[in-house]
């Protein structure tokens, strides 16, 4: 019977050493918000992360969700269970590092080494930035703005804590760039990367592209709403609605208490009640813009920036839940001239075929064209209802292809009359639309010369007199409904697009552009004039 009884033991314990959630609930021991020793139970957000990861991961999380918690044992428990593997963690600041690296050795002095004293390797050494195991496995940690601990090893994990708080987003692209060679080239091998939210920086990119499809990354997203807040925010949801109740002479907050904004929270995203209570003690004591960033409730409110922001964030964010996809390849194809075929889908979005008769409008910005982080050229069409046919963007196109391209696009959609921005690289574009393709339908600005005679020429220009004016139409014609945006490159523009010291453009920073903002300010601008120079 004892012999039974110890090879069932022996079969359990088999079993958990090959499986992480059963080896968290049975070994790991971690500290809880009470101060508690408690095994290390994955919630259901660290379930669905551990279910559907990827090779390379980059997760966007609202704070304390636990996601820290579950990649540091993800690696004790591979690194005790595979021998000659490595892990790697790389963190923002050295305090930082220091605490994930007390709080991983944490869980492996509490594993049962008394109970089980040959089946975990031993220590072999243990400092501040190794942690070495009998079986030949490592952990090292690092910070972002430190030595190059990334090259010369081969990784089986790589964690990339917080990333949104590295120094800079060129640190971030060349830490990632320096990851990916370095990872073990097996199925089992992952990239992590994982963050609270902070402003704009390479780290959004790799999440949007992500979120909205265009990556390898696999995104995840763990809002504030996320079931695992219950049990781990309970001690703070009951904070606030002890605050609420003394405030309210004891009631609890109802449905017909609540602001527009939390109606919205309640009714499209499920927010109990006692969530809602948590966001208006927050919101009390720090801001609803801390709020957003700490504790999201969609990726776009995350990464949103109200100061200085020129057009209103919250009718952007709403905005971009509600764009329609471009049409698939397949739906347009033949429909298009050939010059258009190659940008399909890459560099031109199409959200609806024109329809016969149907006015078109459209705005151009030209830039060099010469490729690398320069700025994009671009062209934005839009009906005479104020509705998005179309976008472009590229900033490897020279100008005189970029010129067949708008020829190309605006014909095709009726002939549409263009606003081209009048700068350095839209002369020669006017140019050649008028003389090479013999394209009309162009725009003309009224000028004064120089003996006060008024003449019209073509292309509008951007002063520091027009500039101002033509955004102030466009963001007009956005928050007012009086135009529909479906490209969502030209939103994450409007985003980040600011007003510092009476100077309007985009954040600065690499890949950071305005580029689709001037043409649908310049679309605004032909809209406008409401002039067709030709029949359709």
């Amino acid at each position: 019977m004892a012999v039974k009884s110890k090879s069932v033991t022996n079969k359990k314990l088999d079993k958990v050493m090959k499986d992480f959630r059963l080896f968290s609930k049975n070994f790991i021991k971690i500290v809880d918000n009470d101060g508690e020793t408690v095994p290390f139970i994955l919630n259901p957000e660290q379930e669905q992360f551990i279910n559907e990861m990827g090779k390379y991961n980059v997760v966007l999380k609202g704070r304390q969700i636990g996601l820290s918690s579950l990649c540091l044992n993800l690696m004790i428990f591979n690194a005790v269970t595979r021998p000659n593997t490595n892990y790697l963690i790389l963190t923002h600041h050295n305090k930082i590092s220091k605490d994930l690296f007390k709080r991983l050795k944490f869980s492996y002095k509490n594993l049962p080494h008394d109970k089980y004293p040959d089946l975990f390797p031993k220590v072999e050494m243990d400092n501040r930035e190794e942690f070495i195991l009998s079986n030949g496995s490592k952990i090292v940690i690092g910070t972002a703005n430190g030595e190059d601990v990334i090259s010369g090893a081969t990784w089986d994990i790589i964690q990339l804590s917080e990333m949104a708080k590295y120094p800079n987003s060129e640190v971030m692209e060349e830490i990632l760039s320096t990851s990916i060679p370095g990872l073990r080239k097996s199925k089992d091998a992952k990239i992590l990367i994982e963050s609270t939210a902070l402003g704009y920086s390479f780290y959004t990119d790799i999440f949007m592209k992500a979120w909205r499809g265009n990556s390898t990354f696999t995104p995840f997203f763990f809002s504030w709403l996320a079931e695992g807040y219950h049990k781990q925010f309970k001690n703070s949801f009951d904070e606030a609605e002890t605050y609420y109740k003394l405030h309210n002479k004891g009631k609890r907050l109802s449905y017909d208490d609540l602001e527009h904004d939390e109606r919205i929270l309640r009714d499209k995203y499920k927010a109990t009640f006692r969530q809602l209570m948590f966001r208006r003690y927050y919101i009390e004591t720090n801001s609803l813009e801390k709020f957003m960033r700490e504790f999201p409730t969609t990726p776009d409110e995350a990464f949103a920036e109200s100061n200085n922001a020129v057009f209103d964030t919250k009718k952007i964010l709403e905005r971009l839940q509600n764009v329609i996809p471009p049409l698939e390849t397949k739906e347009i194809y033949e429909e298009l001239p050939e010059v258009l075929k190659p940008y399909i889908n890459k560099n031109l979005f199409i959200y609806h075929l024109p329809k016969k008769g149907t006015k078109m409008y459209s705005g151009v910005d030209v830039a060099s064209g010469t490729g690398g982080e320069n700025d994009n050229s671009t062209m934005a069409i839009y009906n005479a209802d104020g509705q998005q046919m179309a976008s472009f963007f590229a900033n490897d196109v020279p100008v005189y292809k970029f010129a067949e391209i708008v020829n190309s696009l605006g014909r095709f959609f009726n002939y549409a009359f263009i606003c081209v921005e009048r700068n350095s690289y839209g002369l020669p574009l006017l140019e050649k639309l008028r003389k090479e393709y013999g394209y009309l339908n162009l725009l003309k600005q009224k000028i004064f010369d120089q003996k006060g005679k008024k003449k019209l020429q073509l292309g509008f220009m951007t002063t520091t007199t027009t500039k101002p004016i033509i955004i102030n139409d466009l963001k007009e014609n956005f928050e007012l409904g009086m135009i529909n945006i479906e490209c969502v490159e030209t939103l994450e523009e409007m985003k980040i697009y600011q007003e510092v010291k009476g100077k309007m453009g985009n954040k600065k920073g690499a890949n950071l552009h305005d580029d689709l903002v001037i043409a649908t300010a310049m679309m605004c601008q032909a809209m406008k004039q409401t002039k067709y120079y030709v029949d359709i």
